[in-house]
């Protein structure tokens, strides 16, 4: 049984908030934003929240968008080069409060077959001088599996990315692959995943739906993660509000994860929520 965790993509990081995950039984938080919010975080503030109410900053999301700016496998010396500056700034003021896992998407998209390997060594290049400066600052980059087109979409394809720098680590999203599988992801990977992103989906494109609502084995991927020893947070990525693709009654409550966490956990089918 793994502790849970929930990203605050889906919330505001106030100090309601931190009562109700502690409250609920979530003890970590991935802090995860908008790109305009990320410089106007309040680091000291999180920190007390953090300590006062026992809620891990487990990991933070540097920012993946918009692709015209922000992109560590953009074909522009410049962006790239802003990009790195950008998350070295994160990192920094992050790391300072204890945080030392950063989710960095490998690249945007989407990408044409005759550009995939200039993107794949630009990647790499950012994502070695990245590793360094997480390292530097106490903490690693991991390198999350993407969809479609993007950089990242297979097992092979995320080794060959992390074999750019081997301080380089993974963020294992299951609701991302679509040329590859879950479990051959997972097995090849291995001991490489140090966090999660936890959705359900349909095989067909990413959804970021609560696990129960689509096509993934959930038992047999958590299995798979304990196989190959993984004892991070359970981290769930999900939004509490309804998607469009998912209609619900209303919206997830935090006790809404911890009751879906334990269900899969203990064996069971977690409830659909309608």
């Amino acid at each position: 049984m793994y502790r849970i965790g929930l990203s605050s993509c889906g919330f505001l990081l106030n100090e309601e908030n931190f009562r109700k995950l502690n409250e609920s039984g979530i003890s970590a938080i991935e802090i995860s934003m908008k790109l305009d919010d990320h410089r106007m975080i309040n680091h000291q503030e999180l920190s007390e929240l953090s300590k006062r109410y026992n809620v891990e900053l487990w990991s933070y999301h540097l920012p993946f968008g918009p692709f015209s700016l922000i992109n560590i496998a953009s074909m522009s010396a410049e962006k790239r080069k802003y990009t790195i500056e950008l998350y070295t700034e994160l990192i920094k003021k992050a790391s300072d409060i204890g945080v030392d896992k950063f989710i960095v998407h490998p690249s945007g998209e989407p990408y044409t077959l005759e550009e995939r390997e200039d993107r794949i060594k630009y990647s790499m290049e950012s994502l070695d001088s990245l590793a360094e400066i997480a390292h530097g600052c106490g903490a690693v980059i991991a390198v999350e599996d993407l969809p479609r087109t993007c950089i990242g979409n297979t097992a092979d394809e995320m080794l060959r990315l992390l074999s750019a720098n081997d301080k380089l680590r993974v963020c294992f999203d299951t609701n991302h692959l679509l040329a590859d599988t879950n479990i051959n992801f997972i097995k090849k990977v291995g001991n490489k995943i140090v966090t999660l992103h936890v959705s359900d989906y349909d095989f067909i494109d990413e959804k970021h739906w609560f696990p129960g609502e689509g096509a993934v084995d959930f038992h047999e991927l958590y299995s798979a993660l304990r196989e190959v020893g993984y004892d991070g947070v359970w981290m769930y990525e999900i939004g509490l509000r309804p998607p469009k693709t998912m209609p619900r009654s209303r919206n997830l409550t935090f006790e809404d994860f911890v009751e879906n966490a334990k269900a899969i956990f203990d064996g069971k089918r977690p409830k659909r929520i309608y």
